[in-house]
């Protein structure tokens, strides 16, 4: 299934994306697409049920804005040079285990939402990543198949980053990687049994019409599912959480001076196969 929630920020109402693309109201069925919902296997039974009876109606305002597929996100899981492209283009030795941060929940917006270049940044920066979403919760996974167990499904993410922020002031990367409206996630959350290889998906991005990122999810050094059961020895991972991971090669910071970072009026397009497109209007805060 293809969940995703309509409506203005706030006031998002649960939906399903139709074999025809066409959005089918489900809060009638559900009270939100969050952790509960995710971790409830026969709610998303009664979903799929609708759905193959054709008994959902259409969303009935054509243009409405979609938010983020995912209501009261827990947490969001970062890794870092996850790609070896990437680590080579910015000049990072390839991590011996995954490098982890976290970025606030409250960062997450919409897929077409625009994003805020913070007050003094000079280098804002894209990152197109898959998202992976927990449904169940994941403590001390052993195996990759238990990681897999506990993927409740997919979805496309931009992780945006301020470069000064994150590398030249001092402490963690947490100031490069928490201002306003630095993680577009959407526009779908594709649950786990579309997505059958997360490894063999293709991500691309744009800015303003040039494509700057083409990547394949076959070249992360640490796949999702040992992402996913690396994580679990560190924290435990609940229905609703998020793990963003990675980037491949093409960020602004891995370009020739001078690197084309981010400014007001740019166009960002992020497109993960089989798991739709965002795009957002860059835009001073």
């Amino acid at each position: 299934m293809k969940l995703l929630r309509v409506g203005p920020a706030g006031a998002e109402r649960p939906a399903l994306l139709d074999v025809a693309g066409i959005p089918r109201d489900i809060s009638a069925l559900v009270a939100d697409v969050d952790g509960a919902l995710l971790a409830d296997p026969a709610a998303l039974d009664r979903i799929r049920r609708a759905a193959e009876e054709g008994t959902l109606p259409a969303v009935d305002a054509p243009g409405t804005r979609i938010g983020p597929p995912l209501a009261r996100v827990g947490k969001i899981v970062c890794i870092g040079l996850n790609y070896y492209d990437h680590a080579t283009e910015v000049g990072a030795a390839v991590p011996a285990e995954p490098i982890v941060f976290l970025k606030a929940a409250d960062t997450v917006v919409g897929p077409e939402d625009p994003v805020l270049i913070p007050r003094g940044s000079v280098k804002t920066d894209w990152e197109a990543e898959l998202a992976v979403v927990i449904g169940r919760t994941a403590r001390y996974l052993e195996t990759d198949e238990q990681a897999l167990a506990a993927v409740a499904g997919y979805a496309v993410a931009n992780d945006v980053s301020e470069r000064e922020f994150q590398l030249e002031r001092g402490g963690q990367w947490d100031k490069g990687k928490n201002c306003e409206t630095f993680s577009p996630l959407g526009p779908w959350l594709v649950t786990a049994d579309e997505v059958p290889d997360p490894q063999a998906l293709t991500v691309r991005l744009w800015v303003n019409g040039r494509l700057r990122q083409d990547g394949s999810t076959a070249d992360q050094i640490f796949p999702v599912a040992y992402v996913v059961r690396y994580v679990s020895q560190f924290m435990t991972l609940h229905p609703g959480d998020v793990i963003s991971t990675g980037t491949p090669a093409g960020v602004a910071m891995g370009r020739p001076e001078p690197k084309p970072y981010l400014r007001p009026g740019d166009v960002v397009e992020v497109e993960i196969e089989g798991l739709g497109r965002q795009r957002q209007e860059l835009k001073q805060a």
